[in-house]
């Protein structure tokens, strides 16, 4: 064991020290020390509970080392940084590329970030990266434009034309194009059910639905978004409380036909070459419960294929920041269902 945990601090120095790169460059951190021999079963996709059964010490110390391996990984990718999808040149119109060393025709993940459509970054993706390239994928994180810059629908059509270009381009990083998977949290979770329902926007940016593998979003609360004005709003009338100055009507327009619009409930139908959902949902946020279910059903009577997930004794937050690390339940459910899809 001595030298098993002096292989992982070397290779999480490695990873943590890697040099951050300028716009567009290729970012390599250093070479991993030689690998030496550890235990087989201490490998980042060991089963979960596999330790569990012989011994309680054993198993925490399994998923510790698992998860320090998973970052040790992080030094065998390469990150490619701020790479422009635009010809606007906005500083927002760019997305990172995470890609194993040697990556050809492998299946992407695209991941839009959270934030409330006013504020979050393609920089807070906690382990996803690292946990996604160990497994055989590109993954892609992207910026847009935010509120009240610019309006919702601007927001929505640059997080369109963001994943165009992936689609164009990303065979060049290793990536196969008819093979993505569009993932979000909160905000980025709307958004991407938005982008795998209504296929207009992807349609303008020459995406077809048929490249798109499976949809993901993470704990969004605005799936039907008139259903969560109306809730919101009589709640706080309810108890007294002042309407927000900047709630969900006003993000999304103030305009009951522009909350149907941006709603991915409305744009549910059989035919359309919907691709499969994963919902992930926080199983202690009742709003955000009741979404999920109201979505999840829509897409059943659309014939659909849907599978729910409630994370207990989680957050908001944590839901997102556990995504990737060993042991957690949400994550094995987020695994499950990629390799599904892409059988």
């Amino acid at each position: 064991m001595r030298g098993s945990g002096a292989k992982t601090s070397r290779a999480v120095g490695a990873a943590m020290h890697a040099r951050t790169a300028p716009t567009g460059e290729r970012e390599i951190p250093p070479p991993a020390c030689p690998a030496r021999k550890r235990p087989r079963k201490l490998a980042c996709n060991f089963p979960a509970g596999a330790y569990r059964r012989t011994h309680p010490a054993m198993h925490r110390l399994a998923l510790s080392l698992a998860f320090l391996v998973s970052l040790a990984t992080a030094a065998a990718q390469t990150v490619t940084r701020n790479v422009p999808y635009s010809d606007a040149g906005h500083e927002r119109h760019v997305l990172d590329i995470h890609a194993p060393a040697g990556a050809r025709g492998l299946p992407v993940v695209f991941w839009i970030h959270g934030g409330g459509w006013v504020t979050g970054d393609k920089s807070s993706v906690q382990q996803k990266p690292a946990a996604f390239t160990a497994r055989g994928f590109i993954f892609v994180a992207t910026n847009y434009r935010l509120l009240p810059v610019v309006d919702m629908a601007t927001l929505v059509r640059d997080v369109a034309k963001s994943l165009g270009w992936v689609h164009a381009n990303i065979a060049r990083h290793g990536g196969d194009p008819a093979r993505i998977f569009v993932m979000g949290h909160s905000a980025g979770a709307q958004l991407a059910a938005l982008l795998c329902t209504d296929d207009r926007y992807l349609k303008a940016e020459g995406v077809p639905f048929s490249a798109l593998k499976g949809c993901v979003p993470v704990d969004g609360d605005t799936y039907d978004i008139p259903a969560m004005i109306s809730t919101t709003e009589h709640r706080r009338k309810l108890h007294g409380q002042p309407l927000p100055k900047s709630g969900h009507r006003e993000k999304f327009g103030n305009d009951p036909a522009l909350h149907r619009e941006f709603s991915a409930i409305t744009h549910v139908a059989a035919g359309k070459s919907i691709p499969p959902f994963l919902i992930l949902h926080v199983a202690e946020q009742p709003d955000n419960t009741a979404q999920a279910f109201t979505f999840a059903n829509a897409l059943k009577a659309a014939r659909v294929p849907v599978k729910l997930f409630a994370g207990k004794e989680t957050s908001h937050n944590r839901i997102n920041d556990q995504l990737g690390v060993p042991d957690d339940l949400a994550t094995q459910e987020l695994f499950a269902f990629v390799t599904g899809a892409l059988r």
